[in-house]
């Protein structure tokens, strides 16, 4: 009884502390997996473009030279531990940008996050039929409009699950950001056992924490997901195909008449 006695000592006396830590932590998370979102779509969605054969060889040669480039960008963030990004940009960056501790946490998590959400975004466009490209190219959309009108909606609908794992992921992945000073929980918790000399009662309150706040997103999550009628264990079956197809028909047939 000793050891939860003194938990709740700890919670009651320094919960300002801990309260302060999850704002921090949330924010960065938040934030983080929206921009690497945006940045996941970017990449992702250029990287996953194909070029016909009638286009010019200045555009084949961009799109080569962006495609290594997305590469590298991509293995580089996703085959190294997020601490060293953070100890590097951090540093490397701050003569460039001046920034202080919270914008710093956010552009890492953003960096990182952009890489693995490339990947999402890419396997999720490559999980759309290739008939509904089919059909918006023949109702005279460009490759970049169908991208944007037909395949990415549905990319993201699909990958969704993942791009809310990213999220629940940034918030357990923020703690490495201590390293660099950010007053998220990891910090705000070894501060509070520094000060108590109780570690194995601070780091306890601290993992309930994190499990509350992974387990309320998680939540959260499923229920978005409910409500964009997406399957768990299966991939949805999009009307997007459907109301391409009949444009199509209905173009087909309004040049019969005429």
């Amino acid at each position: 009884m000793g050891f939860f006695t003194d938990c709740a000592n700890i919670l009651i006396k320094y919960w300002p502390s801990f309260f302060l830590g999850i704002k921090t932590t949330l924010l960065i998370a938040f934030s983080g997996t929206i921009m690497g979102l945006a940045l996941g779509l970017l990449v992702g969605g250029i990287r996953a473009i194909k070029l016909d054969k009638t286009a010019p060889s200045s555009a084949k040669m961009i799109k080569k030279v962006y495609d290594i480039i997305s590469w590298i960008y991509i293995e580089v963030f996703r085959g190294t531990p997020m601490m060293v990004q953070a100890l590097f940009l951090f540093y490397a960056l701050r003569p460039i940008f001046n920034w202080t501790y919270i914008p710093a946490g956010i552009f890492v998590i953003s960096i990182n996050t952009g890489a693995y959400m490339a990947e999402i975004i890419r396997s999720g466009i490559q999980s759309i039929d290739i008939g509904q490209t089919e059909a918006a190219r023949s109702l005279g959309m460009s490759n970049m409009q169908t991208m944007i009108n037909v395949i990415l909606p549905q990319a993201i609908k699909n990958a969704f699950p993942s791009i809310g794992n990213e999220f629940i992921v940034n918030i357990k992945d923020s703690s490495v950001l201590m390293i660099i000073s950010i007053t998220e929980l990891m910090f705000q918790a070894k501060s509070i056992a520094g000060s108590t000399y109780k570690l194995t009662e601070t780091y306890f309150i601290t993992a309930c924490v994190y499990l509350c706040m992974t387990m309320t997103t998680s939540f959260i999550l499923n229920q978005i997901e409910k409500k964009m009628n997406h399957s768990k264990t299966t991939l949805p079956q999009s009307d997007t195909f459907a109301k391409t197809m009949n444009l199509a028909k209905e173009q087909e047939e309004h040049e019969r008449t005429y």
